[in-house]
């Protein structure tokens, strides 16, 4: 581990340098990929660099133990020593995290799909629910959401909901949201007064660009349509929804929110690109079963991975076994609590899988 921390102090070393190069400054390209370079590894150059200056804190006591007869002195040198080898392992720990395989998605943006599931209007009126949970999350965190298609059903829920979430990281932490969703509550069509369970579904997918997935024009099949609900009166007056089939894989899209048919098109694309790199990656996840052990759910879209109680006020993750009882806050957005347990589970398994390798 320490040998590669030296290769990647040695490397910031070696991009500082070439960075105040007048040639590599007026190369934008080759200014980019290192800056680029230079981000992905600043993390772990620092707490390498605090590790270091741990160390060196710790063997000056030892000196000073040795030295220094003065009782005084001494305690004070103790307590600075015992301080310092605590902090120096926290700060291995870390260093460990921060070097475990970084998922190549994780700064991208995501496309958010939300289907209603078992229960009818009540499970599209709890997509709605979602939809406005998420949207509040990527507000708290300074994200951008962009609707791309929704399917209403007339009193106020979703049938199917799209939309994008466009900001640094947001795969990171949302990669975890992909499932089965449950809610339990009297719903708001029922007159006496049971407890329904409802289910609707949450799919994530990293923002695909044209360079991560090849798409053949000749298998995608244009049909425009007039849309419906509540799109205004140039919307629903004009055949400017779009709907986009992929021949090859059957894969149905779509869009309606647009006035322009130019723009649905384009958004029909941005979600095939998506859906189709989802596919890629789920077989490279099937093909790397070992290393499927040590992820915390992500991805499978019919593993039930949290209930929603509003009877008793409650959230509960299944995969890590963490119930909240703040379910307003969270239905307002607040996952933080939510999400950063399941990304520090997700961490600590690998850790494990990784010693076990070893």
């Amino acid at each position: 581990m320490f040998d590669k921390l030296e290769d990647l102090l040695l490397r910031y070393q070696e991009i500082e340098n070439e960075l105040m190069d007048p040639s590599v400054v007026n190369d934008q390209n080759r200014y980019r990929k290192l800056m680029k370079e230079q981000s992905d590894i600043t993390d772990v150059v620092e707490k390498y660099k605090e590790y270091k200056k741990t160390q060196t804190t710790i063997e000056d006591s030892l000196a000073m133990l040795e030295e220094e007869s003065d009782e005084e002195i001494r305690e004070l040198a103790k307590e600075e020593l015992n301080e310092s080898k605590q902090k120096l392992e926290k700060i291995e720990e870390e260093l460990k995290i921060l070097l475990l395989p970084k998922d190549p998605n994780d700064d991208k943006n995501v496309i958010v799909e939300i289907r209603g599931g078992a229960g009818g209007d009540e499970a599209a009126l709890f997509a709605a629910e979602l939809y406005r949970m998420y949207v509040m999350y990527a507000e708290q965190n300074r994200w951008k959401a962009e609707m791309m298609n929704v399917n209403e059903n007339g009193i106020g829920g979703f049938k199917e909901v799209i939309f994008m979430i466009n900001g640094k990281g947001a795969y990171s932490k949302l990669k975890y949201e992909s499932g089965v969703h449950r809610v339990q509550r009297v719903p708001v069509t029922e007159s006496g007064g049971r407890i329904h369970t409802s289910t609707a579904t949450v799919a994530i997918m990293p923002e695909a660009e044209e360079v991560d997935v090849e798409l053949d024009m000749n298998d995608c099949k244009f049909d425009v349509f007039r849309a419906s609900g509540n799109g205004g009166q140039c919307v629903n007056t004009t055949d400017s929804a779009v709907r986009l089939t992929h021949i090859p894989t059957g894969i149905v899209v779509s869009c309606q929110d647009e006035k322009s048919q130019l723009k649905n098109k384009e958004k029909a694309l941005k979600i095939l690109r998506s859906r189709l790199y989802e596919l890629e990656m789920q077989k490279a996840q099937s093909a790397e079963a070992a290393a499927r052990k040590s992820q915390i759910g992500t991805g499978d879209r019919s593993e039930k991975i949290r209930t929603y109680n509003f009877p008793q006020g409650r959230v509960t993750d299944h995969r890590i076994k963490l119930t909240l009882h703040q379910l307003d806050e969270v239905m307002n957005g607040n996952l933080h609590e939510l999400i950063d347990s399941l990304i520090a589970a997700d961490q600590a398994a690998k850790l494990a899988n990784m010693n076990e390798e070893v």
